[in-house]
């Protein structure tokens, strides 16, 4: 469990650079103004809206509702430490206020800390709160704590609220746990008829977690032609693991015991949380422990180069932006020539990076200080049809620059 001290240095150290004596190169000028809002109607992705907030905080660092707003977005991206560091700003500004304990409780249960999660709700009703404000994530706080009954009965508070989808699959998941088959599948109805996709993945874990593997491979399959048989190993020990660690491996893909954890990242945690189950077993990361301390947002965007052959596998984890992967490390310069006459000046003068895994290799950019540095960078890379990703490279993983050339 991550101790309080350790959450207040989530927001209060620098960010740390790699030990290199290679100079930070920063990409870009002056930081750009705040764009503007979008207009009623017009969708922002959680990724616009983050680098959207971190601009307003890069003009005024003490914008309320900016550290709100951004809280909310890496919250949206599953950076849960970013968002806990933004919403202790928040509450520095206004420490009476009990919105910001509600997000760092949001968080702490996306990091698998539901101890800590409880305190930080308990805190926001001390303030205020009312119990729908906090029922969705504190119910998944109880599921991962191991009480079902009382997860059920803040899903219950939580079908009323503005995030009723996902409190009626989260509702399903823990009742599955609880072992109540019928009423999981029943509180699913509403949202399959809908053709939930969200809700069709639950159902499958909802088969597995009640015994019914060979269901849950058709409902898998239904969802995702030709993905039952790589899934298989997952869904056929669900059924044995505890109440707690069930809720763990369906919530998050961690596997007790295995060292791995099968979660993908930037799932949306207030959207489909279950999204991207085909790349569950697909692409395993190992588990890196505890996680480090994560820098404060920076207002300017920067990346790090190392001089030529040097790795990057020292103590932190870095973030990069990934422009593609494959199986062979040769394709990977000739790929990023190709991005890289898109991208122009936005990618004029940085060395691409590869990461190798069993059967796949990364092809990188970065690393950034922070994982709002590399949504905005990854914003204006979009804006010339690059399309990019972020992935967080684990602690002591080899990350190597390759020449493009």
């Amino acid at each position: 469990m991550r101790s309080n001290a350790r959450l207040l240095g989530l927001f209060a150290g620098a960010s740390a650079l790699l030990t290199s004596a290679a100079p930070a190169q920063y990409i870009g000028g002056d930081t750009p103004p705040p764009p503007a809002a979008r207009l009623p109607g017009v969708s922002e992705s959680s990724g616009e809206a983050l680098a959207r907030f971190v601009r307003v905080l890069a003009a005024n660092p003490q914008s309320y509702e900016a550290l709100l707003g951004a809280g909310k977005a890496s919250l949206a991206i599953g950076d849960a430490e970013a968002a806990i560091g933004f919403y202790a700003r928040a509450e520095e500004i206004s420490p009476r206020s009990w919105v910001p304990r509600v997000g760092q409780g949001a968080a702490l249960a996306q990091l698998m800390d539901p101890a800590s999660a409880m305190r930080a709700f308990d805190e926001a009703l001390r303030l205020g709160a009312s119990q729908a404000a906090v029922a969705l994530d504190r119910g998944l706080a109880f599921d991962l704590s191991g009480d079902q009954a009382r997860a059920q009965a803040d899903y219950r508070i939580a079908l009323a609220g503005l995030d009723r989808d996902e409190a009626r699959r989260r509702f399903a998941l823990s009742l599955a746990i609880s072992g109540r088959r019928a009423e999981a599948l029943t509180m699913l109805d509403p949202l399959l008829a809908r053709r939930d996709k969200g809700a069709a993945r639950a159902r499958a874990f909802v088969l597995a977690l009640t015994g019914d593997p060979e269901g849950a491979r058709n409902a898998v399959n239904a969802a995702l032609p030709g993905m039952a048989g790589s899934m298989d190993p997952f869904l056929r020990r669900l059924p044995v693991l505890r109440p707690a660690e069930k809720a763990a491996a369906v919530h998050f893909g961690v596997m007790p015991g295995s060292g791995t954890n099968y979660a993908t990242a930037n799932v949306d945690p207030q959207g489909d949380r279950l999204g991207e189950i085909d790349r569950f077993l697909r692409a395993p990361e190992p588990s890196a422990g505890p996680l480090p301390a994560a820098p404060p947002p920076a207002p300017v965007r920067v990346a790090v180069n190392l001089p030529p052959r040097a790795s990057a596998a020292t103590a932190p984890r870095r973030i990069w932006l990934q422009l593609a992967s494959g199986r062979d490390p040769a394709s990977l310069p000739m790929e990023y020539r190709r991005l890289a006459a898109r991208g122009r000046e936005l990618l004029k003068g940085l060395s691409p990076w590869i990461a190798e895994e069993p059967g796949k290799v990364r092809l990188l950019i970065g690393p950034f200080k922070s994982t709002s540095d590399a949504a905005i960078f990854a914003e204006d890379l979009a804006a010339v049809d690059v399309d990019s990703m972020s992935w967080t490279s684990r602690a002591g993983q080899s990350v190597r620059k390759i020449d493009p050339r």
